[in-house]
Protein backbone atom coordinates (compact mmCIF):
# COMPACT_ATOMS: atom_id res chain seq x y z
CA UNK A 1 0.00 0.00 0.00
CA UNK A 2 1.20 3.35 -0.84
CA UNK A 3 2.06 5.76 1.88
CA UNK A 4 0.27 8.36 1.82
CA UNK A 5 0.86 9.93 5.54
CA UNK A 6 3.46 12.22 4.35
CA UNK A 7 0.26 14.81 2.59
CA UNK A 8 0.02 16.23 6.30
CA UNK A 9 2.93 18.42 7.65
CA UNK A 10 4.38 16.59 11.16
CA UNK A 11 3.17 19.37 13.09
CA UNK A 12 -0.60 18.77 11.72
CA UNK A 13 -0.71 14.75 12.51
CA UNK A 14 0.99 15.31 16.06
CA UNK A 15 -1.99 18.09 16.81
CA UNK A 16 -4.65 15.21 15.43
CA UNK A 17 -2.75 12.40 17.91
CA UNK A 18 -2.63 14.88 20.94
CA UNK A 19 -6.66 14.69 20.45
CA UNK A 20 -6.62 11.24 21.25
CA UNK A 21 -7.86 10.43 25.41
CA UNK A 22 -5.30 7.59 26.17
CA UNK A 23 -1.67 6.65 24.77
CA UNK A 24 -2.98 3.38 24.34
CA UNK A 25 -4.20 4.31 20.92
CA UNK A 26 -1.05 5.15 19.84
CA UNK A 27 -0.36 1.66 19.11
CA UNK A 28 -2.71 0.68 16.06
CA UNK A 29 -1.31 4.12 15.03
CA UNK A 30 2.00 3.22 14.82
CA UNK A 31 1.38 0.19 12.42
CA UNK A 32 -0.14 2.40 9.73
CA UNK A 33 3.99 3.85 8.70
CA UNK A 34 7.53 4.55 10.37
CA UNK A 35 6.24 8.03 10.21
CA UNK A 36 3.53 7.20 12.43
CA UNK A 37 5.60 5.02 14.41
CA UNK A 38 8.32 8.24 15.37
CA UNK A 39 5.50 10.43 15.92
CA UNK A 40 4.11 8.34 18.52
CA UNK A 41 7.05 7.73 20.41
CA UNK A 42 8.32 11.29 20.55
CA UNK A 43 4.63 11.77 21.76
CA UNK A 44 4.08 9.46 24.72
CA UNK A 45 4.33 11.11 28.49
CA UNK A 46 3.81 8.44 30.77
CA UNK A 47 5.72 5.05 31.48
CA UNK A 48 4.74 2.19 34.29
CA UNK A 49 8.10 0.43 35.25
CA UNK A 50 7.70 -3.80 36.93
CA UNK A 51 10.63 -5.88 37.46
CA UNK A 52 10.13 -7.58 34.43
CA UNK A 53 10.12 -4.66 32.34
CA UNK A 54 13.09 -3.97 33.99
CA UNK A 55 16.27 -5.37 31.51
CA UNK A 56 14.82 -3.36 28.54
CA UNK A 57 14.65 0.43 29.95
CA UNK A 58 17.29 1.60 27.86
CA UNK A 59 15.70 0.46 24.64
CA UNK A 60 12.87 2.16 26.13
CA UNK A 61 14.26 5.55 27.33
CA UNK A 62 15.53 5.38 23.56
CA UNK A 63 12.54 4.71 22.25
CA UNK A 64 10.27 7.45 24.08
CA UNK A 65 12.85 10.03 24.80
CA UNK A 66 10.31 12.85 25.68
CA UNK A 67 8.36 10.64 28.88
CA UNK A 68 7.85 13.29 31.61
CA UNK A 69 5.51 10.72 34.15
CA UNK A 70 7.44 7.76 35.63
CA UNK A 71 5.57 4.82 37.72
CA UNK A 72 7.88 2.19 39.13
CA UNK A 73 5.45 -1.25 40.50
CA UNK A 74 6.88 -4.34 41.88
CA UNK A 75 10.36 -3.50 42.10
CA UNK A 76 12.33 -6.43 43.90
CA UNK A 77 15.60 -5.62 42.61
CA UNK A 78 18.02 -2.48 42.96
CA UNK A 79 15.55 0.08 43.12
CA UNK A 80 18.77 2.94 43.68
CA UNK A 81 20.31 1.35 40.56
CA UNK A 82 16.91 1.72 38.78
CA UNK A 83 16.50 5.24 39.56
CA UNK A 84 20.00 5.34 38.16
CA UNK A 85 19.28 4.42 35.05
CA UNK A 86 16.57 6.89 35.29
CA UNK A 87 18.73 9.66 35.91
CA UNK A 88 21.27 9.02 33.14
CA UNK A 89 18.47 8.39 30.02
CA UNK A 90 18.39 12.48 29.25
CA UNK A 91 14.68 12.64 30.32
CA UNK A 92 13.24 15.65 31.87
CA UNK A 93 10.81 14.16 34.16
CA UNK A 94 7.77 15.99 36.02
CA UNK A 95 6.05 13.46 38.01
CA UNK A 96 7.70 10.14 39.34
CA UNK A 97 5.85 7.93 41.57
CA UNK A 98 7.37 4.97 44.32
CA UNK A 99 4.31 4.10 45.87
CA UNK A 100 4.54 0.92 48.12
CA UNK A 101 7.79 0.20 47.75
CA UNK A 102 9.57 -2.30 50.15
CA UNK A 103 13.10 0.50 50.74
CA UNK A 104 13.37 4.29 50.24
CA UNK A 105 16.26 4.69 48.41
CA UNK A 106 18.23 7.99 49.53
CA UNK A 107 20.47 7.48 47.22
CA UNK A 108 19.06 7.22 43.90
CA UNK A 109 16.80 10.01 44.98
CA UNK A 110 19.31 12.35 45.81
CA UNK A 111 21.05 11.45 41.86
CA UNK A 112 17.59 12.10 40.26
CA UNK A 113 17.53 15.23 41.69
CA UNK A 114 20.71 16.23 40.11
CA UNK A 115 19.34 15.80 36.66
CA UNK A 116 15.87 16.24 36.68
CA UNK A 117 15.60 19.80 38.26
CA UNK A 118 11.70 19.77 36.28
CA UNK A 119 10.39 17.56 38.68
CA UNK A 120 7.26 19.09 40.16
CA UNK A 121 5.32 15.56 41.65
CA UNK A 122 6.83 12.95 43.53
CA UNK A 123 3.92 9.90 45.23
CA UNK A 124 6.07 7.83 47.81
CA UNK A 125 2.74 6.84 49.24
CA UNK A 126 3.19 3.52 51.30
CA UNK A 127 7.08 3.32 51.37
CA UNK A 128 8.15 1.27 54.10
CA UNK A 129 10.35 2.65 56.55
CA UNK A 130 10.08 5.97 55.52
CA UNK A 131 11.87 8.81 58.04
CA UNK A 132 12.38 11.98 58.28
CA UNK A 133 15.92 11.65 57.09
CA UNK A 134 14.06 10.85 53.86
CA UNK A 135 11.86 13.75 53.99
CA UNK A 136 15.31 15.57 54.75
CA UNK A 137 16.54 14.22 50.82
CA UNK A 138 13.49 15.21 49.24
CA UNK A 139 13.80 19.12 50.48
CA UNK A 140 16.92 19.24 49.34
CA UNK A 141 17.14 17.17 46.13
CA UNK A 142 13.72 18.31 44.42
CA UNK A 143 13.03 22.53 45.66
CA UNK A 144 10.84 22.66 42.73
CA UNK A 145 8.11 20.22 44.14
CA UNK A 146 4.53 21.35 44.05
CA UNK A 147 2.96 17.90 44.52
CA UNK A 148 4.16 15.80 47.57
CA UNK A 149 2.58 12.44 48.81
CA UNK A 150 4.09 10.51 51.66
CA UNK A 151 0.92 8.76 52.72
CA UNK A 152 0.76 5.60 54.59
CA UNK A 153 4.09 4.87 55.27
CA UNK A 154 4.72 1.41 56.94
CA UNK A 155 6.15 1.02 59.92
CA UNK A 156 7.34 -2.37 61.94
CA UNK A 157 6.48 -1.13 64.95
CA UNK A 158 4.39 -2.02 68.02
CA UNK A 159 3.48 -0.49 71.31
CA UNK A 160 4.33 -2.24 74.52
CA UNK A 161 1.68 -2.65 77.61
CA UNK A 162 1.81 0.27 79.11
CA UNK A 163 1.03 2.52 75.80
CA UNK A 164 4.61 4.07 75.10
CA UNK A 165 6.33 3.53 71.96
CA UNK A 166 9.31 0.96 71.41
CA UNK A 167 11.68 3.31 69.84
CA UNK A 168 13.74 0.57 69.08
CA UNK A 169 11.14 -1.75 67.12
CA UNK A 170 10.59 1.91 64.63
CA UNK A 171 12.27 1.08 61.39
CA UNK A 172 10.93 4.50 60.20
CA UNK A 173 8.85 7.13 61.45
CA UNK A 174 8.01 10.66 60.27
CA UNK A 175 7.73 13.45 62.58
CA UNK A 176 7.16 17.27 63.23
CA UNK A 177 10.98 17.71 61.93
CA UNK A 178 10.92 16.61 59.01
CA UNK A 179 7.55 18.21 57.87
CA UNK A 180 9.26 21.39 59.02
CA UNK A 181 12.15 21.08 57.46
CA UNK A 182 9.70 20.10 53.99
CA UNK A 183 8.08 23.41 54.54
CA UNK A 184 11.21 25.31 54.69
CA UNK A 185 12.68 24.15 51.18
CA UNK A 186 9.47 23.54 49.43
CA UNK A 187 8.51 27.23 48.92
CA UNK A 188 6.50 25.81 45.49
CA UNK A 189 4.20 23.32 47.13
CA UNK A 190 0.56 23.39 46.05
CA UNK A 191 -0.69 19.99 47.24
CA UNK A 192 0.76 17.79 49.91
CA UNK A 193 -0.74 14.35 51.63
CA UNK A 194 0.03 13.60 54.85
CA UNK A 195 -2.74 10.61 55.63
CA UNK A 196 -1.30 7.88 57.66
CA UNK A 197 1.52 9.83 59.55
CA UNK A 198 0.06 9.15 63.06
CA UNK A 199 3.31 10.93 64.53
CA UNK A 200 3.07 14.56 63.04
CA UNK A 201 0.73 16.99 64.89
CA UNK A 202 -0.46 20.56 64.66
CA UNK A 203 2.95 21.57 64.65
CA UNK A 204 3.41 20.49 60.95
CA UNK A 205 0.19 22.61 59.50
CA UNK A 206 1.46 25.62 61.47
CA UNK A 207 4.70 25.56 59.93
CA UNK A 208 3.49 24.30 56.28
CA UNK A 209 0.84 27.49 56.20
CA UNK A 210 3.67 29.71 57.30
CA UNK A 211 6.26 28.85 54.47
CA UNK A 212 4.33 27.32 51.86
CA UNK A 213 2.60 30.27 50.53
CA UNK A 214 0.90 28.85 47.65
CA UNK A 215 -0.17 25.92 49.66
CA UNK A 216 -3.47 24.85 47.46
CA UNK A 217 -4.60 21.53 48.38
CA UNK A 218 -4.08 18.90 51.96
CA UNK A 219 -4.99 16.05 52.67
CA UNK A 220 -4.84 14.90 56.63
CA UNK A 221 -6.42 11.60 57.11
CA UNK A 222 -5.71 8.98 60.14
CA UNK A 223 -3.19 11.47 61.46
CA UNK A 224 -4.12 10.97 64.81
CA UNK A 225 -2.58 14.09 66.82
CA UNK A 226 -3.61 16.29 64.52
CA UNK A 227 -6.46 18.57 65.75
CA UNK A 228 -9.27 20.23 64.65
CA UNK A 229 -7.93 23.66 66.16
CA UNK A 230 -4.83 22.95 63.62
CA UNK A 231 -7.19 22.14 60.82
CA UNK A 232 -8.86 25.40 61.80
CA UNK A 233 -5.77 27.11 62.00
CA UNK A 234 -4.52 25.97 58.36
CA UNK A 235 -8.19 27.48 56.82
CA UNK A 236 -7.32 30.42 58.19
CA UNK A 237 -3.74 31.40 57.67
CA UNK A 238 -3.80 29.27 53.81
CA UNK A 239 -4.97 32.26 51.53
CA UNK A 240 -4.67 30.13 48.04
CA UNK A 241 -6.37 26.94 50.44
CA UNK A 242 -9.40 25.58 47.97
CA UNK A 243 -9.08 21.89 49.39
CA UNK A 244 -8.82 20.24 52.41
CA UNK A 245 -9.66 16.39 52.90
CA UNK A 246 -9.86 14.93 56.72
CA UNK A 247 -11.30 12.31 58.39
CA UNK A 248 -12.51 11.79 61.77
CA UNK A 249 -13.77 14.96 62.89
CA UNK A 250 -15.90 15.75 65.75
CA UNK A 251 -15.11 13.07 68.01
CA UNK A 252 -15.86 13.40 70.66
CA UNK A 253 -17.05 17.17 69.99
CA UNK A 254 -17.02 19.91 67.12
CA UNK A 255 -14.39 22.48 68.03
CA UNK A 256 -16.71 25.77 67.75
CA UNK A 257 -12.91 27.33 66.50
CA UNK A 258 -12.85 24.64 63.44
CA UNK A 259 -16.72 25.16 62.65
CA UNK A 260 -16.03 29.34 62.25
CA UNK A 261 -12.54 28.59 60.53
CA UNK A 262 -14.69 27.77 57.10
CA UNK A 263 -15.32 31.31 56.42
CA UNK A 264 -11.68 32.53 56.50
CA UNK A 265 -10.94 29.99 53.62
CA UNK A 266 -12.06 32.36 51.05
CA UNK A 267 -10.57 30.24 47.92
CA UNK A 268 -12.28 26.69 49.42
CA UNK A 269 -14.12 25.14 46.39
CA UNK A 270 -13.45 21.03 47.50
CA UNK A 271 -13.84 20.01 51.42
CA UNK A 272 -14.03 16.04 51.92
CA UNK A 273 -15.63 15.43 55.48
CA UNK A 274 -15.71 11.55 55.36
CA UNK A 275 -16.54 9.24 58.44
CA UNK A 276 -16.84 12.27 60.64
CA UNK A 277 -19.17 13.11 63.11
CA UNK A 278 -20.65 16.27 61.79
CA UNK A 279 -23.56 18.10 62.71
CA UNK A 280 -25.97 20.24 61.43
CA UNK A 281 -24.77 23.27 63.23
CA UNK A 282 -21.48 22.95 61.31
CA UNK A 283 -23.08 22.38 57.48
CA UNK A 284 -24.61 25.39 58.61
CA UNK A 285 -21.76 27.28 59.31
CA UNK A 286 -19.80 25.84 55.91
CA UNK A 287 -23.52 27.38 53.89
CA UNK A 288 -23.22 30.16 55.68
CA UNK A 289 -19.17 30.81 54.65
CA UNK A 290 -20.69 31.69 50.91
CA UNK A 291 -17.22 29.54 49.78
CA UNK A 292 -17.07 29.30 46.24
CA UNK A 293 -17.67 25.42 46.41
CA UNK A 294 -18.04 22.93 43.57
CA UNK A 295 -17.27 19.67 45.29
CA UNK A 296 -18.49 17.92 48.88
CA UNK A 297 -17.79 14.46 50.34
CA UNK A 298 -19.44 13.67 53.80
CA UNK A 299 -19.58 10.00 52.95
CA UNK A 300 -19.73 7.95 56.07
CA UNK A 301 -20.67 10.96 58.17
CA UNK A 302 -23.17 10.79 61.22
CA UNK A 303 -24.68 13.26 63.37
CA UNK A 304 -26.01 15.23 60.51
CA UNK A 305 -29.80 15.46 59.44
CA UNK A 306 -31.77 16.54 56.74
CA UNK A 307 -32.15 19.75 58.48
CA UNK A 308 -28.30 20.43 57.86
CA UNK A 309 -27.71 19.11 54.08
CA UNK A 310 -30.50 20.45 52.84
CA UNK A 311 -29.69 23.94 53.97
CA UNK A 312 -26.27 23.60 52.53
CA UNK A 313 -27.74 22.43 49.79
CA UNK A 314 -29.79 25.41 49.33
CA UNK A 315 -27.05 27.78 49.53
CA UNK A 316 -24.69 26.13 47.14
CA UNK A 317 -27.21 25.41 44.24
CA UNK A 318 -23.75 25.57 41.76
CA UNK A 319 -22.60 22.30 43.21
CA UNK A 320 -21.25 19.82 41.06
CA UNK A 321 -19.99 16.69 43.35
CA UNK A 322 -21.46 15.74 46.10
CA UNK A 323 -20.62 12.65 47.90
CA UNK A 324 -23.50 11.29 50.61
CA UNK A 325 -22.72 7.87 50.68
CA UNK A 326 -24.22 6.09 53.80
CA UNK A 327 -26.66 8.81 54.38
CA UNK A 328 -29.39 7.05 55.72
CA UNK A 329 -31.55 8.99 56.22
CA UNK A 330 -32.59 10.19 53.15
CA UNK A 331 -35.91 8.76 51.30
CA UNK A 332 -37.46 9.24 47.91
CA UNK A 333 -39.65 12.07 49.26
CA UNK A 334 -36.82 14.08 51.06
CA UNK A 335 -34.87 13.65 47.37
CA UNK A 336 -38.10 15.26 45.86
CA UNK A 337 -36.88 18.58 48.05
CA UNK A 338 -33.34 18.12 47.71
CA UNK A 339 -33.34 17.53 43.62
CA UNK A 340 -34.42 21.47 43.41
CA UNK A 341 -30.97 21.86 44.43
CA UNK A 342 -28.95 20.02 42.73
CA UNK A 343 -29.52 21.37 38.38
CA UNK A 344 -25.81 21.78 38.30
CA UNK A 345 -24.50 18.72 39.70
CA UNK A 346 -21.71 16.24 37.15
CA UNK A 347 -21.37 13.61 40.11
CA UNK A 348 -23.59 12.55 42.84
CA UNK A 349 -23.21 9.22 45.54
CA UNK A 350 -25.39 7.84 47.09
CA UNK A 351 -24.76 4.33 47.71
CA UNK A 352 -25.39 2.45 51.07
CA UNK A 353 -28.87 4.94 51.37
CA UNK A 354 -30.72 1.75 51.75
CA UNK A 355 -34.16 3.56 51.47
CA UNK A 356 -33.51 5.08 47.83
CA UNK A 357 -35.55 3.40 45.54
CA UNK A 358 -36.42 3.76 41.54
CA UNK A 359 -37.82 6.96 42.13
CA UNK A 360 -34.87 8.51 43.02
CA UNK A 361 -32.86 7.58 40.07
CA UNK A 362 -35.49 8.81 37.69
CA UNK A 363 -35.82 12.02 39.30
CA UNK A 364 -32.43 12.85 39.31
CA UNK A 365 -32.13 11.92 35.25
CA UNK A 366 -35.00 13.98 35.01
CA UNK A 367 -34.33 16.79 36.43
CA UNK A 368 -29.96 16.74 37.26
CA UNK A 369 -29.94 17.52 33.28
CA UNK A 370 -25.99 18.00 33.81
CA UNK A 371 -25.49 15.04 35.37
CA UNK A 372 -22.40 12.23 34.20
CA UNK A 373 -21.95 10.00 36.42
CA UNK A 374 -24.01 8.16 39.14
CA UNK A 375 -24.00 5.76 41.83
CA UNK A 376 -26.39 4.06 43.74
CA UNK A 377 -24.51 1.01 45.06
CA UNK A 378 -26.27 -1.25 47.97
CA UNK A 379 -29.46 0.74 47.43
CA UNK A 380 -33.21 -0.63 46.79
CA UNK A 381 -32.67 0.23 43.77
CA UNK A 382 -35.45 -2.05 41.11
CA UNK A 383 -38.22 -1.06 43.67
CA UNK A 384 -40.80 2.03 42.48
CA UNK A 385 -41.95 3.83 45.96
CA UNK A 386 -44.15 5.82 43.40
CA UNK A 387 -44.14 6.42 39.78
CA UNK A 388 -42.30 8.84 38.27
CA UNK A 389 -41.81 10.62 34.56
CA UNK A 390 -39.13 8.97 33.02
CA UNK A 391 -36.99 11.77 31.00
CA UNK A 392 -34.09 11.06 28.78
CA UNK A 393 -30.98 12.52 29.94
CA UNK A 394 -27.90 12.46 27.09
CA UNK A 395 -25.17 13.32 29.56
CA UNK A 396 -25.26 10.31 31.56
CA UNK A 397 -22.16 8.72 31.10
CA UNK A 398 -21.43 6.50 33.70
CA UNK A 399 -23.59 4.22 36.76
CA UNK A 400 -22.55 2.42 39.67
CA UNK A 401 -25.55 -0.18 40.43
CA UNK A 402 -23.93 -2.68 41.81
CA UNK A 403 -24.84 -4.85 44.32
CA UNK A 404 -28.63 -3.91 44.26
CA UNK A 405 -30.72 -7.50 44.84
CA UNK A 406 -34.18 -6.16 43.75
CA UNK A 407 -33.06 -4.58 39.94
CA UNK A 408 -34.88 -6.46 37.50
CA UNK A 409 -34.90 -6.52 33.74
CA UNK A 410 -37.74 -4.20 33.48
CA UNK A 411 -35.85 -1.54 35.75
CA UNK A 412 -32.51 -1.82 33.49
CA UNK A 413 -34.84 -1.70 30.47
CA UNK A 414 -36.15 1.33 31.79
CA UNK A 415 -32.34 3.13 32.66
CA UNK A 416 -31.20 2.29 29.35
CA UNK A 417 -34.12 4.30 27.70
CA UNK A 418 -33.35 7.43 30.33
CA UNK A 419 -29.28 7.13 29.24
CA UNK A 420 -29.38 6.51 25.32
CA UNK A 421 -25.14 7.72 25.57
CA UNK A 422 -24.35 5.62 28.40
CA UNK A 423 -20.86 4.45 28.51
CA UNK A 424 -19.98 2.71 31.58
CA UNK A 425 -22.58 0.87 33.51
CA UNK A 426 -21.55 -1.41 36.75
CA UNK A 427 -24.08 -3.83 37.75
CA UNK A 428 -21.86 -6.79 39.10
CA UNK A 429 -23.85 -8.73 42.32
CA UNK A 430 -27.47 -8.05 40.97
CA UNK A 431 -28.89 -11.60 40.93
CA UNK A 432 -32.62 -10.75 39.34
CA UNK A 433 -30.61 -9.37 36.28
CA UNK A 434 -31.31 -11.58 33.43
CA UNK A 435 -29.79 -11.49 29.98
CA UNK A 436 -33.21 -9.94 28.56
CA UNK A 437 -32.34 -6.41 30.49
CA UNK A 438 -28.75 -6.81 29.68
CA UNK A 439 -28.84 -7.36 25.98
CA UNK A 440 -31.83 -4.44 26.01
CA UNK A 441 -29.30 -2.17 27.55
CA UNK A 442 -26.54 -2.90 24.82
CA UNK A 443 -28.69 -2.72 22.00
CA UNK A 444 -30.09 1.16 23.70
CA UNK A 445 -26.65 2.56 24.78
CA UNK A 446 -24.57 1.99 21.81
CA UNK A 447 -21.59 4.72 22.64
CA UNK A 448 -21.20 1.73 26.13
CA UNK A 449 -17.49 1.05 26.57
CA UNK A 450 -17.40 -0.30 29.39
CA UNK A 451 -19.59 -2.72 31.26
CA UNK A 452 -19.25 -5.13 34.56
CA UNK A 453 -21.51 -8.00 35.50
CA UNK A 454 -19.64 -9.77 38.06
CA UNK A 455 -21.07 -12.45 40.04
CA UNK A 456 -24.64 -11.89 37.58
CA UNK A 457 -26.12 -15.11 38.93
CA UNK A 458 -28.95 -14.49 36.31
CA UNK A 459 -27.23 -14.17 33.19
CA UNK A 460 -26.64 -17.43 31.36
CA UNK A 461 -26.02 -16.74 28.09
CA UNK A 462 -25.75 -13.22 25.38
CA UNK A 463 -27.75 -13.89 21.74
CA UNK A 464 -26.63 -10.65 20.81
CA UNK A 465 -27.83 -10.27 16.79
CA UNK A 466 -26.20 -6.84 16.72
CA UNK A 467 -22.47 -5.40 17.13
CA UNK A 468 -21.26 -3.50 19.61
CA UNK A 469 -17.79 -2.12 18.17
CA UNK A 470 -17.31 0.52 20.74
CA UNK A 471 -17.65 -1.70 23.61
CA UNK A 472 -13.70 -2.06 25.14
CA UNK A 473 -13.95 -3.49 28.71
CA UNK A 474 -15.32 -6.58 29.89
CA UNK A 475 -15.90 -8.01 33.62
CA UNK A 476 -17.67 -11.01 33.91
CA UNK A 477 -16.32 -13.05 37.15
CA UNK A 478 -18.04 -15.97 38.43
CA UNK A 479 -20.18 -18.31 36.91
CA UNK A 480 -21.81 -16.20 34.61
CA UNK A 481 -20.98 -16.67 31.31
CA UNK A 482 -20.22 -20.18 29.19
CA UNK A 483 -18.53 -20.72 25.51
CA UNK A 484 -21.47 -19.82 23.72
CA UNK A 485 -21.81 -16.44 24.95
CA UNK A 486 -17.87 -15.58 24.65
CA UNK A 487 -18.28 -16.48 21.31
CA UNK A 488 -21.18 -14.20 20.91
CA UNK A 489 -18.77 -11.75 23.27
CA UNK A 490 -16.20 -12.07 20.89
CA UNK A 491 -18.38 -11.84 17.20
CA UNK A 492 -19.76 -8.91 17.91
CA UNK A 493 -17.24 -7.12 20.30
CA UNK A 494 -13.88 -6.78 17.97
CA UNK A 495 -12.82 -3.87 19.69
CA UNK A 496 -12.58 -5.21 23.17
CA UNK A 497 -9.34 -4.78 24.96
CA UNK A 498 -10.08 -6.15 28.25
CA UNK A 499 -12.16 -8.96 29.54
CA UNK A 500 -12.38 -10.70 33.18
CA UNK A 501 -13.03 -14.05 33.40
CA UNK A 502 -12.21 -14.90 36.95
CA UNK A 503 -14.07 -18.22 37.95
CA UNK A 504 -15.83 -18.56 34.89
CA UNK A 505 -16.04 -22.53 35.54
CA UNK A 506 -18.47 -22.46 32.10
CA UNK A 507 -15.14 -21.42 29.76
CA UNK A 508 -13.09 -23.66 27.86
CA UNK A 509 -10.50 -23.46 26.03
CA UNK A 510 -12.58 -23.63 22.72
CA UNK A 511 -14.27 -19.98 24.47
CA UNK A 512 -10.92 -18.29 25.01
CA UNK A 513 -9.56 -19.25 21.93
CA UNK A 514 -12.49 -17.75 20.02
CA UNK A 515 -11.88 -14.66 21.88
CA UNK A 516 -8.16 -14.58 20.90
CA UNK A 517 -8.85 -15.00 17.21
CA UNK A 518 -11.63 -12.52 17.08
CA UNK A 519 -10.98 -9.78 19.33
CA UNK A 520 -7.42 -7.99 17.05
CA UNK A 521 -7.18 -5.30 20.01
CA UNK A 522 -7.43 -7.64 23.03
CA UNK A 523 -4.78 -6.23 25.26
CA UNK A 524 -5.70 -7.75 28.98
CA UNK A 525 -7.00 -11.40 29.81
CA UNK A 526 -8.01 -12.87 33.27
CA UNK A 527 -8.49 -16.41 33.46
CA UNK A 528 -7.70 -17.49 36.73
CA UNK A 529 -9.87 -20.13 38.25
CA UNK A 530 -10.78 -20.94 34.64
CA UNK A 531 -10.78 -24.59 35.55
CA UNK A 532 -11.79 -26.09 32.47
CA UNK A 533 -9.64 -23.93 30.26
CA UNK A 534 -6.31 -25.94 29.38
CA UNK A 535 -2.64 -24.34 29.97
CA UNK A 536 -0.97 -25.40 27.22
CA UNK A 537 -3.57 -22.38 25.52
CA UNK A 538 -1.08 -19.51 26.85
CA UNK A 539 2.04 -19.44 24.56
CA UNK A 540 -0.42 -19.77 21.66
CA UNK A 541 -2.12 -16.73 23.02
CA UNK A 542 0.78 -14.83 23.20
CA UNK A 543 2.31 -15.55 19.72
CA UNK A 544 -1.16 -15.94 17.57
CA UNK A 545 -2.38 -11.89 19.08
CA UNK A 546 0.30 -9.97 19.26
CA UNK A 547 -1.69 -6.87 20.83
CA UNK A 548 -1.94 -8.65 24.22
CA UNK A 549 -0.05 -7.11 27.09
CA UNK A 550 -1.23 -9.20 29.91
CA UNK A 551 -2.00 -12.38 30.80
CA UNK A 552 -3.20 -13.40 34.40
CA UNK A 553 -4.05 -17.36 33.44
CA UNK A 554 -5.39 -20.76 35.09
CA UNK A 555 -4.01 -21.29 38.50
CA UNK A 556 -2.25 -24.68 37.44
CA UNK A 557 0.22 -22.69 34.81
CA UNK A 558 3.30 -21.52 36.42
CA UNK A 559 5.64 -20.44 33.84
CA UNK A 560 9.41 -20.60 33.66
CA UNK A 561 12.08 -17.78 33.98
CA UNK A 562 12.88 -19.15 30.31
CA UNK A 563 8.88 -18.59 29.47
CA UNK A 564 8.73 -14.93 30.90
CA UNK A 565 11.17 -14.21 28.94
CA UNK A 566 10.23 -14.85 25.64
CA UNK A 567 6.80 -13.78 26.29
CA UNK A 568 7.95 -10.27 27.48
CA UNK A 569 9.97 -10.56 24.20
CA UNK A 570 6.52 -10.65 22.26
CA UNK A 571 5.14 -7.72 24.16
CA UNK A 572 3.52 -9.78 26.94
CA UNK A 573 3.60 -10.04 30.64
CA UNK A 574 2.25 -13.92 31.27
CA UNK A 575 1.86 -13.82 35.68
CA UNK A 576 1.77 -16.43 37.89
CA UNK A 577 -1.51 -18.41 37.80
Amino acid sequence: MTDRSTELPRECWELIFNFLDHHRHFEPLSLVSTQFLSMTNHLRRSLIISSRTTPFLPNIFQRFPNLKEIEIRESDGDLDYLLHQISNSGLDLESLTLSSQEQFCLTGLRELGLRMKNMTKLNCSGTNCLQDTHLFEIGNSFPLLEDLNISFPQYNSRFDPIGSLDLQRFSGIVTDEGIIHLSMKLKSLLKIDLSGNHFVTDKSLQFLSENCLLLKEILIHECDFITQNGIGSVMRTCVNLNYISVDGIGIPSIELYFQESFVFAKKLCEINLSHSFISDELLSSIANACLPLKKLTICHCYDFTFVGVSYLLYKYQFLEYLDLEGANFLTDESMIDLCEFLRKLTFINLSLCSKLTSSTFFMLVSNCSSLKDIRMERTNLGVEEFLVDFGINPCVMSLNLARNESLSDECIKKIAFCCPHLQELKISHCPTITEEGIIEVLRRCGEIRHLEMNRCSGIKCLDIDFELPKLEVVQAEGPVLDDEALMMIATRCRGLMHLNLEGCLNVTTKGVNGVVQCCMRLREINLKWCDNVKVDIIPRMVFSRPSLRKIIPPCRFIPTDKQNKLFLRHGCLVCRG
